[in-house]
């Protein structure tokens, strides 16, 4: 990796998250004169005499003038986390010190980081590889156990190293297949092609693997989004408010109540889900109903999982089968919901979930769960079944990606691998084969950052972090 891209300046912004509440806020510095700038202002210890990895409390000043008392935390590069000289200043949390003290150094030879450069020069300088980097802001952004565990094995390598080790494989056999070309009229092969073409079929079998994983992975990232659907009065607004254990939706028998969408959230043992409470499903003279119920459809083709609630006075089968095959697309989770258990004296099965379940499953559906949606410890077994079926998505011991970025990547990887294997079928001739190979590892790479990136693309990347990360 090209380290062109780093500027030599040192760099200052506020570390800690502006406007915070907390007493106490870090400025952090990057560069080769980091020591040295925060050195002409610090009184106390001279940091350029002091250890790596040590703290030492002083005050900044700005000539006489003492700005606050602090403590200074000292890193020096390579052992730092932008494998440059590193200094962080913790500092009372008031604005108006900050902007003194980012002012004073700025002026002293610092220069204001842009978004993210702490972590491009992390990445730059051989720190990270560049979808540990791209993790360090999905952990930032984490706000449920899920999303952090996956961003935390993400920053610890756990997509690129296979995918290192894979690639550094290819790139042997490559060379062995270039090297034939050098030998080419004495009809030579130094590229096992049977180990080459196991190789190949790992590799695709990894890639697909990751690929599928993304449908799981961008769902924690971003919630669970579901869709709570059903005629009027089936329960919908009473079954959102017992999740929420709060009254958010209003409830009311009369037909057509909710007449927009209504989105909560909560967390399920780890996992956020987003739930939308729509209008109920029918047909509808009243012009704002109508407009509901099509917001109703279109949330639905947003959703990862579709909770369809009805119950045994107010439905029949065929009602609720016309209506899940309607609504489904491929990739929807269809949980069926049988409500108002309670007015029957508990669950009973009957011929109506007899010809549902034939119906529906295991192509539509796989998942009925009986229900009071009035009652909390009822809808709890509900609660377990959504998240069974979110756990079901990820394959056991399988590394989890949540970028975009990565999924085309490897797409257009997995699609020139595909065109090895073909190249192996109709015995293509070496050059075309290491072509195609060729064009696997650059993808492959650019999820890695083993390769020239991009300057925008890498704008794009570390744009979006932070200042002071």
């Amino acid at each position: 990796m090209s380290t062109g891209l780093v500027s030599q300046d040192t760099i200052v912004a506020l570390a800690t998250s502006p406007g915070a509440n907390g007493a106490i806020a870090v400025i952090r510095l990057s560069g080769s004169q980091a020591i040295t700038i925060t050195n002409t202002v610090f009184k106390g210890k001279d940091l350029q005499k002091q250890a790596s990895h040590t703290i030492h409390f002083g005050t900044i000043r700005d000539g006489d003038e003492i700005i606050d008392e602090v403590l200074v935390s000292v890193f020096k590069g390579p052992n730092s986390y932008t494998k440059e000289d590193v200094i962080e200043i913790s500092t009372h949390n008031s604005k108006y010190v900050i902007e003194r003290l980012i002012t004073l150094l700025i002026k002293k030879g610092a220069r204001a980081a842009q978004a993210g450069e702490f972590t491009l020069r992390a990445f730059l300088n051989g720190g990270m590889d560049l979808s540990q980097a791209e993790a360090v802001a999905d952990l930032i952004a984490s706000e449920n156990k899920a999303s952090h565990e996956i961003a935390m094995n993400q920053m610890r390598g756990g997509i690129s190293n296979k995918l290192q080790e894979m690639r550094e494989q290819l790139i042997n056999f490559t060379a062995l297949l270039e090297l034939e070309l050098d030998f080419g009229e004495e009809d030579v092969e130094f590229a096992d092609r049977a180990q080459f073409e196991a190789l190949v079929l790992e590799l695709k079998t990894h890639i697909g693997k990751l690929i599928q994983s993304f449908a799981y992975g961008n769902a924690i990232k971003r919630g669970v989004p579901v869709a709570i659907i059903g005629k009027p009065n089936a329960g919908k607004s009473t079954l959102l408010n017992t999740l929420l254990d709060e009254e958010r939706a209003i409830v009311s028998d009369i037909a057509g109540t909710t007449r927009d969408t209504i989105e909560e959230s909560i967390n399920i043992e780890g996992i956020t889900f987003r739930f939308i409470d729509t209008a109920g499903l029918r047909e509808t003279a009243d012009t704002i109903e109508a407009i509901g119920v099509t917001k109703a459809k279109e949330k639905v083709r947003q959703a990862k999982v579709l909770l369809y609630l009805y119950d045994d006075k107010d439905s029949t089968a065929d009602e609720v089968i016309a209506q899940i095959k309607e609504l489904y697309y491929p990739g929807l989770i269809v949980v069926l919901v049988r409500n108002k258990i309670d007015l029957l004296g508990g669950y009973q099965p009957n011929a109506m979930d007899t010809a549902i379940r034939e119906a529906l499953f295991p192509n539509y559906s796989e998942a009925l769960v009986p229900i009071s949606a009035k009652d909390s410890e009822s809808v709890e077994a509900l609660k377990q079944t959504l998240l069974d079926n979110i756990r079901a998505m990820a394959v056991e011991d399988q590394q989890i990606i949540t970028n975009s970025r990565h999924v085309e990547a490897l797409e257009l990887a997995l699609a020139a691998l595909e065109q090895v294997e073909e190249g192996f079928a109709i015995q293509l001739p070496g050059d075309l084969l290491a072509h195609h190979v060729r064009a696997a590892l650059r993808h492959i790479s650019s999820i890695t950052g083993d390769i020239d990136v991009d300057r925008d693309i890498l704008g794009t990347i570390f744009g979006k972090f932070c200042i002071g990360k």
